[in-house]
C-alpha cells in the first residue's frame, strides 16, 4: 500500500514515483551537450546559407544602419566557426559569446524598426534570433560540460 499524499515525505521510496524517476534523470552535462547541439548545430545551416547565397544582404543592412560593410564578414565567425566550436565543445564560452553578439547584431540590423511586431503566424518577429541569443548566453554562463573535447 502506498502512502497517501498527506503522508508523503521526500524519504519515501516509491517505485513508480514520478519525482523520483525525474530526479534520476538529472544530468547537467547531458543537458549542456543537448544545448550545444541545439544552438551550434541549428546555427550552422544559417552560415552555410551565407556561403551559398552570399553576404550582400547583410552588407546592405549594415550600410543602411551607417556601419561599415566589411562587418558583414563577421558572419563567417558568428554563424559557422563559433557554432562548430560550440558543437564540439571547444572554447564554448567564448564561442557562445560570439554567437550571442551575432544574434544581437542581427536583431538590430534586420528588425530594429519592428521589434514589437508579430509575424504572419502570430510569433514574435525576433523570436528565432532571440532564442539563439538566449541559448548562447546560457552556454556562456554554464560552459561546455563534461561531454566536450575541451571542458570549460
Amino acid at each position: 500500500m502506498y502512502p497517501s499524499t498527506d503522508e508523503f515525505s521526500p524519504n519515501v521510496n516509491l517505485p513508480l514515483d514520478a519525482m523520483n524517476f525525474l530526479s534520476r534523470l538529472h544530468n547537467d552535462d547531458l543537458a549542456k551537450l543537448l544545448l550545444r547541439f541545439a544552438i551550434g548545430g541549428l546555427m550552422i545551416p544559417h552560415g552555410i546559407h551565407k556561403i551559398t547565397d552570399g553576404i550582400g544582404r547583410i552588407e546592405t543592412m549594415l550600410a543602411k544602419a551607417g556601419l561599415p560593410e566589411f562587418f558583414a564578414h563577421g558572419v563567417w565567425v558568428g554563424e559557422l566557426i563559433a557554432p562548430a566550436l560550440i558543437v564540439f565543445g571547444v572554447k564554448t564560452r567564448a564561442s557562445a559569446a560570439v554567437v550571442a553578439l551575432t544574434m544581437l547584431m542581427s536583431i538590430y540590423l534586420a528588425f530594429r524598426d519592428r521589434l514589437m511586431t508579430l509575424n504572419q503566424f502570430g510569433g514574435w518577429v525576433i523570436e528565432l534570433n532571440l532564442l539563439f541569443m538566449v541559448g548562447a548566453m546560457a552556454l556562456v554562463f554554464s560552459g561546455s560540460g563534461r561531454y566536450a573535447f575541451k571542458e570549460d
